[in-house]
């Protein structure tokens, strides 16, 4: 089923979860540094991005649905740089503020087109603002189709469990991109998207298809899921619901950077299937997306006329 632009456009998707600005320094290695030996980066370009829930949400919006955004950020310049880049995009933001949280920062430093250094800024949000997030949770839920859960594990979302189950009672449909080793926190998704790293974390590391498979639907019975759609870079993706299991090989074509393919594939899952799409029908197209956006460098996305290509 090909959705149409029309029914993406009525779509809207309520992301919750951690965001980050990501930024990215590039410049010129012409020699070692005679300190140390690392390369000498001569910064000549400098680049900021929204990360994490805030590219999951950018995703949405770029494909053409309506997103909201939800989190918790502090009241320093990253947050104000975010909500300024964001503020163009046509994502409605909510952002609850804590004078005490550092927004999360991502400083990468490029040089000869490759990553040669990352540098985190982080610490974890206080509980009163994380419970303020709830019932703006709670407000927003009645205007929304779908609600993604996007977990960085940076502690935005220690009330997970009670949003989940209060959208699930609202009769939203609920996908998650999971975090950490303990899934009983996401019970009662309609669907999680890990990567094989992230579930083997989970389940185990299995012998085979079949292994796998027992595995990931013991997971999603034990969680009371719909479905778990494990996302597998070069092997493609395996949808595993009620049906059994439905797979989709990944697109041919060169790759020059994973990073962020999974927010693009659980952002076009989120947007198609508040558009009306069951998974099975969307999964093809949360595939293409990956594939289209692997060919991109750093954190993209993808549109509807390059999904529809």
């Amino acid at each position: 089923m090909n959705p149409s632009k029309e029914q993406i456009a009525r779509a809207r998707v309520l992301v919750v979860g951690d965001v980050m600005l990501d930024r990215y320094w590039y410049g010129a290695v012409d020699r070692i540094s005679p300190e140390a030996p690392v390369p000498v980066v001569r910064v000549t370009r400098e680049e900021e991005r929204g990360g994490g829930a805030a590219n999951v949400a950018y995703n949405v919006v770029s494909l053409g649905a309506q997103a909201s955004l939800l989190t918790v950020v502090g009241d320093d310049e990253a947050s104000h740089k975010l909500e300024t880049l964001l503020g163009g995009t046509g994502i409605q933001t909510h952002f609850g503020r804590d004078a005490a949280l550092k927004t999360t920062v991502k400083l990468r430093v490029i040089g000869r087109q490759q990553q040669l250094l990352r540098m985190d800024f982080e610490n974890t949000p206080k509980t009163e603002v994380l419970a303020s997030q709830t019932a703006a949770f709670a407000r927003l839920l009645p205007d929304h189709d779908a609600v993604l859960f996007s977990d960085y594990g940076k502690g935005g979302l220690a009330h997970v469990g009670d949003m989940i189950a209060s959208a699930r009672a609202a009769g939203k449909v609920v996908l998650v991109d999971p975090k950490g080793s303990d899934y009983s926190r996401y019970q009662r998704a309609s669907i999680i998207t890990p990567n094989r790293a992230e579930l083997q974390q989970v389940v185990g590391h299995w012998q085979d298809e079949t292994d796998l498979r027992t595995r990931a639907h013991n997971l999603r019975t034990q969680l009371g899921l719909d479905a778990v759609l494990l996302t597998r870079s070069e092997e493609g993706m395996t949808l595993f619901d009620d049906g059994g299991q439905l797979h989709v090989n990944a697109h041919a074509r060169e790759v020059f950077d994973v990073t962020g393919a999974g927010d693009t594939v659980i952002a076009t899952m989120a947007a198609l299937v508040a558009a009306g799409l069951s998974f099975r029908e969307a999964l093809p197209w949360a595939n293409r997306a990956g594939g289209v956006v692997v060919g991109k460098f750093g954190t993209a996305t993808v549109s509807y006329e390059e999904l529809m290509a």
